[in-house]
């Protein structure tokens, strides 16, 4: 029998990378720490039987031409799946595997951890003594917010979210939530969109990116949002319109932001955003930990190891394609 192929866009942790190897020994990984450029991608990925690839790999229609019918399974290490086109991999019957679950505590542990440091401005503070201006203390230096006894606005109430609203109890913050599929947990109260920018003294965004919710963070948005507001995203950067981000923060419309994603990604350095002292940001972070990403690559593995069998995934994005 002819060994399967496989394709593995960037070198992963050994979890997942000693399983696939040990079912699959004759892969190919691209060992650089850049994602392989487009010309070569489409070259790479021409007749494998299956595809591991990042968020950083976009998988449209002329990717799955150059790989060709006989791909039985593309796997994402990623939750998101935005940088897929699943209309198309649904239309060619080609399951999407992605990691849902695994990273939920180290999302939310994130969102807090940039919660924080943009309410209590702790980056202000690190660059403060390193440009030797600390000289003494002073009862009115950069002073920032107080978490306890606030209003937390969650846009987006699954699993990153109400993790979010779990770690809220323990600052005994008051939590709301906005998204209509959702039901109540760890004591947040569901409100429309408009109650919670006007109510929220953070606002924590954990929606995906789709057609629907790009740029849901607008200018019309911002202006809805209390003058001692924090922002925090941890989604996708194209959830929010950076441009009028960076207007708000300016005229101080909104007090901070702490962002885990930007658009693009990596963000470019002549981005205005980067000359704020209000704005917080973190090169996609949010499933940094030693363990979560670990977990990440292993269930990236499974969903490959089952696609190539001809298995069910055990998370697949499209699952229509099962019937």
């Amino acid at each position: 029998m002819t060994p399967q192929k496989i394709f593995i866009t960037r070198l992963i942790p050994d979890a997942g990378l000693d399983l696939v190897k040990k079912h699959f020994p004759a892969l190919e990984v691209w060992t650089h720490d850049l994602p392989p450029p487009r010309e070569q991608l489409l070259e790479k990925v021409r007749g494998v039987d299956g595809l591991l690839c990042l968020l950083t790999e976009r998988i449209d229609a002329e990717l799955m031409d150059a790989i060709g019918p006989q791909v039985k399974v593309i796997s994402s290490m990623s939750v998101g799946v935005d940088h897929v086109d699943l209309a198309e991999a649904t239309r060619r019957r080609i399951p999407i595997g992605n990691t849902p679950g695994v990273l939920t505590d180290a999302t939310a542990d994130q969102t807090f951890a940039l919660l924080l440091a943009a309410a209590r401005r702790l980056v202000e503070g690190v660059d403060y003594i390193r440009a030797g201006k600390w000289v003494t203390w002073h009862p009115s230096l950069l002073l920032g917010a107080d978490l306890t006894g606030s209003t937390l606005g969650i846009i987006g109430f699954g699993r990153i979210g109400q993790a979010a609203a779990k770690r809220a109890q323990g600052f005994d913050m008051r939590v709301i939530y906005y998204d209509p599929a959702a039901q109540p947990a760890y004591g947040a109260q569901p409100v429309d969109l408009d109650t919670l920018l006007r109510d929220s003294d953070f606002v924590s965004i954990h929606v995906p990116l789709t057609n629907e919710t790009r740029h849901l963070v607008n200018a019309g948005f911002l202006s809805k949002m209390k003058p001692n507001a924090v922002l925090v995203n941890t989604a996708r950067g194209g959830v929010l319109d950076q441009s009028a981000l960076y207007d708000a923060l300016k005229a101080k419309r909104i007090f901070a932001a702490a962002l885990d994603v930007t658009d693009p990604e990596p963000l470019p350095m002549d981005s205005p955003l980067l000359e704020l002292e209000n704005c917080v940001i973190v090169p996609h972070l949010g499933s940094a930990s030693r363990r979560t990403r670990s977990q990440m690559s292993l269930l990236a593995a499974q969903n490959l190891i089952a696609g190539l069998k001809g298995e069910r995934l055990l998370h697949c994005a499209n699952p229509e394609v099962y019937g």
